[in-house]
């Protein structure tokens, strides 16, 4: 069966649905790592290294990673894609496109969406 529905309905029912993340590192390659808020429906105050959801009906992988990071953080950019896999774990079955993008300017994020953020090495990621 194919049919357009809202993320949500899909993690409900198990059903393939597409992501689009972005991985975002500045002129140092730092990587901007932020703690969702407490408001957010899925994971609140997790931390996290991508920003990104949903891929809409008729949207590039790529669209929606734009989208995505506009809408989160506030930064409007161009995205490179990384790679695209199905992923079979997690809250359900998804494609899965991932990007990165270099960020020049300093993120404005949304408050419903993202509680803290900021650049760290990635040396202080690994452990």
């Amino acid at each position: 069966m194919l049919a357009v529905v809202g993320r949500g309905e899909a993690v409900r029912r198990g059903w393939l649905h597409r992501i689009a993340v972005t991985v975002c590192r500045d002129s140092r390659r730092q990587v901007l790592v932020h703690r969702r808020s407490e408001q957010v429906s899925r994971f609140p105050g997790h931390y996290e290294l991508m920003a990104g959801g949903a891929v809409a009906a008729g949207e590039s992988y790529e669209e929606a990673a734009v989208r995505g990071m506009a809408e989160e953080l506030g930064i409007d950019t161009t995205v490179r894609s990384v790679v695209k896999f199905l992923n079979r774990d997690g809250l359900s079955p998804h494609w899965l496109g991932i990007h990165e993008a270099v960020v020049l300017v300093a993120p404005k994020p949304r408050g419903d969406e993202v509680a803290w953020h900021g650049w760290l090495p990635e040396s202080e990621m690994t452990a």
